[in-house]
């Protein structure tokens, strides 16, 4: 393995080229490969979203990653995505005890142990209809302004307009979202931050989009949800649903948690950040109700 293919592969790290990593990679022999070709390849295809062939790597380099805690890192991270909680949990603890106090480690620590101490207050009961957290004002909720018309706020779509929508999506919207936007079809809200949990830091958004094709900024519009994520290289984890006034930052919809058809989170994606992904709330009503001037 050569010196220059090794700055290649970091170069190409460092551009989100990670196609470009798993060719190169891929077109050498399985049997010369060693345990740094190994791992660059399983990192590529973790942020590929290809969870199961990158964990096909990282069990094939096992031994020789025992004592490195990245080796432990990246394959929690595909535990994760696999939703392989109790695997990812035991993965990330042994990083956390290679390596103590990194940073993302402790993060996913924290991601874990919430979602497994989710499903175990989970009861085998039907639950009552949820009531909203907040009631929308369409009146005061909303800045209609020249450039929110332009870009966002569509006529309020039909039954039609949203199974057509969600189909293209592959994700049943929210009912909460669904029914707002059949109130005023998205637009730039008044109270545009929202509080980053436990840390006295706002996220800013720029503008919710609506349900339709027709504006730039609707779901599946010129600037839309799939748009966003395939040109900015976001993980495929659900919806973007607000943009936010920096182009390498977006607030989306996540299902991983209880699937396409289910209740998703609302979290934010910081592409400057290696693409760090921050929980803001259990659900769209509850992000809207959580929204600040």
């Amino acid at each position: 393995m050569s010196d220059e293919l090794l700055a290649k592969l970091d170069e190409w790290h460092e551009e989100d080229e990670f196609q470009e990593i798993v060719d190169a990679i891929t077109e050498i022999a399985e049997e010369e490969r060693d345990y740094v070709l190994t791992s660059h390849l399983g990192r590529a295809l973790n942020n590929l979203g290809q969870y199961e062939e990158a964990l096909e790597q990282y069990l094939s380099i096992e031994e020789e990653g025992e004592g490195d805690p990245l080796w432990h890192y990246r394959i929690g991270v595909s535990y994760y995505y696999l939703k392989r909680y109790d695997e990812a949990l035991k993965a990330f603890t042994i990083a956390d005890e290679l390596e103590p106090d990194d940073e993302d480690t402790l993060e996913f620590l924290g991601w874990i142990k919430r979602k497994l101490a989710k499903k175990a207050a989970k009861k085998p009961v039907s639950k009552p209809a949820k009531k909203p957290v907040v009631a929308i004002d369409t009146t005061n909720f909303w800045d209609d302004s020249e450039y929110a018309f332009s870009e966002y706020i569509s006529e309020p779509p039909t039954d039609a307009l949203i199974a057509s929508v969600e189909e293209e999506l592959v994700f049943k919207l929210p009912k909460y979202y669904v029914e707002m936007m059949k109130l005023h079809n998205g637009g730039i809200p008044h109270n545009n931050r929202y509080p980053i949990p436990g840390t006295g830091e706002f996220i800013t958004i720029s503008g919710i989009l609506g349900i339709g094709r027709d504006k730039n900024k609707s779901l599946c519009g010129a600037s839309g949800s799939r748009t966003v994520i395939e040109n900015g290289r976001y993980p495929e984890v659900g919806v973007v649903i607000c943009d936010c006034p920096s182009e390498n930052e977006v607030i989306m919809l996540d299902y991983r948690e209880f699937g396409n058809d289910g209740e998703p989170e609302v979290i934010h994606v910081d592409r400057d950040n290696k693409y760090k992904i921050t929980r803001l709330a259990d659900n769209y009503e509850t992000f809207i109700g959580g929204l600040v001037k």
